[in-house]
């Protein structure tokens, strides 16, 4: 799971064909739903309890071993674009063909931003060097630098965000000082050179260290831009305001274009107009093996996806809808994978899925059982998901009651790959057991663990190991998944009824 507006070194910026035919049977016209017979189900019911039956953390726990054994022999991570991912990927694929899917690989192309120079001086009246960090994807500056004065944006709740935080004319031709906060940091660049300023450099809101920044795209740098800390920020304004501050602010990059891929696999039996999608992220970040994050979300999917098979090999057993399951690339560098598969759907293909289902991060060490508040019930953050989102958290939380498992909502705040599809107008829902946020008193009196700590202290770091991850946790998502797989299967009708009653 990506941080929220965490730094974003990569953008995907060109599609490649697929390397083999990416599956997306075209049908006749969908209806909004399939109308669902006593029979279907009847199916549903069956076929979800035989595949919470057979599907269980336990035996799931290879793939989790498989996943670090891959991180230990690819120095240490299964990031996108390495090796460590694509024998990731290997894996996947290898045992879905083995078990009778249609699967293919989803190639796609990002670029990744390398620093090559930062570097910024106070030039006058009083000379010192500031620490810097370059933009991601900024545009170099002039050999030498970029020499000019500083002019300090409005600072108020939405610092740098309008052009009126500007005032009109004061900024041409200077280097516009502008401090972290409210819109993004590549929002901040553009209004910032639509001012007239000839660079932009950006100071932190918070913390000690400088605020790293990016245009997430090469084609969106306008001006060389870099970031400082809260600290330096501050000081550097309070000289502006006493009179001309001159700079020279150095910082280059090079974008460097890459290629990783998602898996998808789909039954081969089903109506194409009516898809039901799940899917899970395979990158870890650099820095560890990323065996929550989300190796978990990948071989509980991968679990469920197997045991299914051997469900729909049986005579007469073959699933009302189509299931597709997807194995996302680059999530951690900002959801490129999920995003890039979005992008292409055509508007027919888009409608045939009738919902998805994200699982990222579902073995916590610390963990919460968290499911996405589709109906925003608890009227945090984002607001509700498209319409049979609601109906999506119903199932699920009716699954864990009936269970006796404790859970609460968690917001749709497009951490995950659940985004690109609730932008796209489709249903979503899934679980999460907690990233770096804190466990309150109140939810380890529900859920047990340790109050005031994270929900997962190894969140993107060298930690994130088979060696922490907690079982328990991993085995009641497995189940959510292996249940919403069995009904949604054969019946979808729970998505056009009310969601309250």
């Amino acid at each position: 799971m990506r941080a929220h507006l965490r730094r974003r070194a990569i953008s995907a910026l060109v599609t490649t064909a697929v390397a083999t035919p990416v599956l997306f049977a075209v049908a006749a016209p969908a209806e909004a739903r399939p109308t669902t017979s006593a029979q279907q189900r009847d199916k549903a019911e069956r076929l979800a309890k035989k595949l919470v039956k057979a599907s269980s953390g336990k035996s799931a726990y290879r793939h989790l071993e498989e996943f670090q054994e891959i991180a230990d022999e690819h120095g240490g991570n299964r990031a996108a674009g390495t090796a460590g991912h694509k024998a990731s990927t290997e894996y996947v694929y290898r045992l879905l063909k083995k078990a009778g899917y249609d699967v293919s690989y989803q190639n796609f192309d990002f670029y990744e931003s390398k620093t090559l120079g930062e570097k910024l001086s106070v030039v006058s009246p009083e000379p010192r060097d500031i620490k810097v960090a370059a933009y991601d994807f900024s545009k170099s500056s002039p050999k030498g630098g970029l020499v000019a004065p500083v002019a300090a944006a409005r600072v108020d709740e939405t610092p740098g965000c309008e052009l009126d935080d500007y005032a009109s004319g004061t900024f041409t031709g200077k280097i516009a000082l502008v401090k972290r906060g409210s819109c993004t940091f590549q929002q901040k660049e553009e209004v910032a050179a639509k001012a007239g300023a000839i660079g932009l450099i950006l100071y932190n809101h918070s913390g000690t260290e400088p605020v790293h920044g990016t245009v997430t795209d090469p084609a969106n740098a306008h001006i060389p831009a870099g970031g400082i800390s809260k600290a330096d920020g501050e000081a550097l304004a309070a000289q502006v305001a006493k009179g001309e501050t001159k700079v020279n602010l150095d910082v280059s990059t090079e974008a460097i274009k890459r290629q990783t891929r998602n898996v998808i696999a789909e039954t081969r039996g089903g109506s194409a107009d009516h898809v039901v999608a799940l899917g899970s992220h395979l990158d870890s970040v650099p820095e560890g093996p990323g065996i929550n994050d989300n190796g978990s979300g990948s071989a509980g999917l991968l679990e469920v996806a197997l045991k299914l098979a051997e469900q729909i090999r049986k005579p007469g057993q073959q699933p009302t809808n189509k299931v597709r399951f997807a194995w996302w690339s680059g999530e951690e560098l900002g959801l490129l994978g999920s995003e890039h598969y979005v992008k292409q759907l055509s508007e027919k293909q888009r409608k045939q899925i009738a919902l998805y289902l994200n699982f990222d991060m579902i073995a916590s060490p610390n963990p919460v059982e968290f499911v996405y508040d589709g109906d925003d019930s608890d009227r945090k953050g984002e607001g509700p998901g498209p319409q049979g989102s609601a109906q999506i958290e119903r199932l699920i939380n009716g699954y864990l009651d009936r269970q006796g498992a404790p859970h609460e909502g968690t917001d749709f705040d497009g951490r995950s790959d659940y985004g690109p599809f609730i932008q796209a107008g489709i249903p979503a829902g899934g679980t999460f057991t907690g990233a770096e946020g804190i466990k309150t008193k109140e939810q380890a009196e529900k859920f047990g663990g340790k109050a005031g700590a994270a929900y997962d202290p190894n969140y993107h770091g060298a930690g994130d190991t088979l060696a922490n991850i907690d079982r328990k946790a991993f085995d009641t998502n497995i189940d959510v998944i292996a249940h919403t797989v069995g009904i949604y299967a054969h019946d979808l009708s729970s998505l056009t009824q009310p969601a309250q009653g």
